[in-house]
């Protein structure tokens, strides 16, 4: 993958406010990808994640999503130290995810540098500790994932459906004072077959205040397009920039696209 000769042309004045969050997903330290959260189907695409996080800065680029594949199956952090290297070496605003299970895992994050934790399972295994977070550390520090198998909340690396409603789920948080929300359809993720319109749209329109990003499916620049439309306010794009589907500057012209 060549990362490299995306130093280009000025964002557009104005825009809508659509944000394109590039994922990096890490494994032993390397850039990486699984299709539907499968580690059998890993795919490393870099040895070293900060060269990947520096051409979407040079892009002109502001976030980074950021996923710890080793803590998520661990269940505590483990990735911090790329987290780390990545907010000294870049001015990119990072949201850090996987393996957040506790009071210190999330406290490493932010000191590591990560403006936001991402937690999703521990939301829906133990309310009460996230609810201690949010008290703790204040509810605009943190991005919550809702991973979503036929309107219904999945966790445990998408082997388990519940029988949580996204729609019930999303609710609860919000009025604890969650603002932040990405949704990923695990039907959909690093499969590029496109998002979930629909249930973004309906999510949507039942939550308008809800800052709402997409995330799954994405596959082309139409895609990104369609989400931007129907009101999203970002969306985190991973394996169609790794697979060559969608070019770095490609993103930039999308996020500020009038």
């Amino acid at each position: 993958m060549n990362l490299s000769d995306n130093k280009q042309e000025q964002p557009v004045a104005g825009t809508k406010g659509f944000t394109i969050i590039p994922a990096i997903d890490i494994i032993d330290g390397k850039c990486v990808r699984l299709t539907q959260g499968d580690y059998q189907q890993k795919k490393v695409y870099n040895e070293h994640p900060l060269e990947v996080a520096k051409a979407f800065e040079d892009a002109g680029l502001n976030r980074l999503h950021l996923v710890d594949l080793d803590g998520a199956k661990a269940g505590a952090v483990k990735n911090w130290k790329v987290l780390e290297i990545i907010a000294a070496k870049t001015k990119l605003e990072i949201d850090f995810g996987g393996g957040i299970k506790t009071g210190a895992d999330v406290k490493i994050v932010f000191n590591s540098g990560a403006a936001l934790a991402t937690v999703g399972s521990i939301a829906v295994k133990d309310e009460a500790t996230f609810l201690s977070w949010l008290q703790a550390f204040g509810a605009d520090k943190f991005l919550l994932g809702a991973d979503v198998k036929d309107e219904k909340i999945a966790v445990s690396g998408w082997l388990e459906t519940t029988d949580i409603w996204i729609y019930d789920f999303i609710e609860k948080y919000t009025g604890h004072g969650v603002t932040k929300i990405f949704c990923t359809d695990v039907s959909k993720d690093g499969k590029l077959e496109g998002p979930s319109i629909e249930l973004y749209k309906n999510i949507m329109t039942r939550f308008p205040s809800l800052y709402f990003i997409a995330s799954g499916g994405v596959a082309s620049l139409p895609d990104l397009e369609a989400l931007q439309q129907i009101g999203c306010a970002a969306a985190i794009v991973g394996k169609a920039i790794y697979e060559g589907r969608i070019a770095i500057p490609d993103l930039k012209k999308i996020q500020y696209h009038v």
